[in-house]
């Protein structure tokens, strides 16, 4: 995996990439992956519009009831303390809680019927949320980011799958998040900002060789391509080595490029368009993501936050160590209206809209009744999430929960069609296969999935 760290972390030593790293992400034919069957899958796969995607996970699982789907007249111990309000949208409602939501309704639309019959975990839903399924019987299924960076490759000398500002942490369950390549193997895992753009001294020092390293000891990075050419000569005639050249042009490259410098690089943007995001991390993750689309970066996965412990998240069981109602009122729901916001604002004035989609996505929706300590706890069985951008025709609602937001009522829609959905925008054919497990053929969802058609 590609990482960069505040810390200066990086794979490569003072005499360049230590041929274990180097070997552990070319060698891909343990994994099933072969030269042609790479191009082939890439062929298959070639779209006709290329889109981008920003993926913004809202780990924790934000209360559908509370933001996105209120029931006003239903019981106080179920609509919750908060009003609902008008939108753009004559379709949408939502809470007071995201008033600059409102004013952009008619950009977004909203599915309040997802649900998922898999343990109440938090792992679980990140799972099938991001790869389409369960980990089970030991397949790891990639994220729909790296299988898009699988099928499509990379642009202007940036990865093809980037996530903020860091992997999910520990959540509880001790489980897979789904945010790596999965089978696809490390050459196709995201790569790592580890870091927090928000911080007055964020920098992406790895991308720049450190101001200490002089020209004679830079010349030597620069050469390690070709030490590590000469080292393992005889595995360069096989198949597998054209696609580990690849990848250390592509770690290389990243560590010695202008263009993927000046990507990170936030001192770039004016400083009202930094406050317009919120300084907060994920509203500056949410700039960041912004500039790496226009960079070129193909796929971009925001974590709202990194885990549901000791910090205020979603996870609103109103008992410490996790947030109350009245947490998420002041501190989460504010910071998260005005950083997405302001993205989708920001796209769609640059033109980048119609060519980016948009998914906010979490793991579950919250119970309709708020228990005792005035919170509400995990729910399964329904939740909202919703879709801008990338063909995705704004102010509409597909499917309804029921008169307590607890189950659908109309058009269920299950965690393979959302990532469906997101293929779909980016011009992937779901019936596209990927080398999975022993090399057999994995379909990028399963037989019978269908993306969620009346968005588009």
């Amino acid at each position: 995996m590609l990482k960069i760290s505040s810390k200066g972390a990086c794979h490569v030593c003072d005499d360049g990439l230590k041929r274990r790293d180097f070997l552990q992400i070319g060698t891909l034919g343990a994994l099933g992956l072969s030269l042609p069957g790479l191009l082939r899958a890439q062929e298959h796969a070639k779209p006709k519009d290329d889109k981008n995607c920003i993926l913004i996970f809202n780990l924790g699982a934000p209360s559908q009831l509370d933001l996105f789907d209120p029931k006003p007249h239903a019981p106080a111990e179920i609509r919750g303390p908060f009003q609902a309000i008008k939108t753009a949208s004559p379709d949408i409602q939502l809470t007071e809680l995201l008033p600059l939501h409102a004013k952009i309704a008619d950009k977004f639309s909203l599915i309040r019927s997802v649900y998922h019959t898999a343990a109440a975990v938090h792992d679980t839903g990140h799972q099938m949320m991001q790869t389409g399924r369960l980990f089970t019987g030991g397949v790891n299924t990639p994220h729909v980011g790296s299988a898009l960076q699988f099928l499509r490759g990379s642009r202007n000398e940036l990865p093809g799958h980037v996530i903020l500002p860091e992997p999910m942490g520990p959540t509880g369950g001790g489980m897979p998040h789904g945010q790596d390549a999965g089978f696809l193997g490390k050459a196709f895992d995201p790569f790592e900002l580890n870091a927090d753009p928000s911080k007055k001294d964020f920098k992406v020092p790895d991308l720049l060789p450190p101001k200490d390293i002089g020209e004679a000891r830079l010349d030597r990075r620069r050469k390690m391509r070709d030490a590590v050419d000469q080292a393992v000569k005889d595995f360069e005639s096989s198949e597998n080595a054209t696609l580990m050249d690849q990848n250390f042009k592509t770690a290389f490259t990243l560590m010695t490029s202008t263009r993927a410098r000046e990507a990170f690089d936030l001192t770039r943007e004016p400083q009202k368009v930094r406050e317009r995001y919120g300084m907060s991390r994920f509203g500056q993750c949410c700039l960041l993501a912004r500039r790496l689309i226009e960079a070129g970066v193909r796929f971009v996965t925001v974590n709202t936050f990194i885990t549901v412990f000791d910090e205020i998240t979603w996870d609103i069981h109103g008992s410490k160590p996790f947030t109350s109602i009245q947490g998420m009122k002041e501190i989460v729901a504010p910071m998260y209206d005005q950083g997405y916001s302001a993205l989708i604002e920001d796209l769609s004035q640059r033109g980048m809209l119609d060519s980016t989609m948009v998914c906010n996505l979490a793991e579950f929706g919250r119970t309709p009744r708020v228990n005792p300590a005035g919170g509400r706890d995990h729910w399964p069985q329904c939740w909202s999430v919703y879709f801008a951008g990338g063909g995705v025709k704004g102010g509409r609602v597909i499917g309804r929960s029921d008169d307590i937001g607890a189950y659908p009522a109309e058009r269920p829609v299950n965690p393979a069609e959302i990532v469906a959905t997101i293929y779909k925008s980016l011009g992937v054919d779901i019936e596209t296969h990927l080398p999975g497990p022993a090399a057999r053929p994995y379909p990028v969802v399963d037989f019978g999935v269908q993306p969620v058609k009346e968005l588009f």
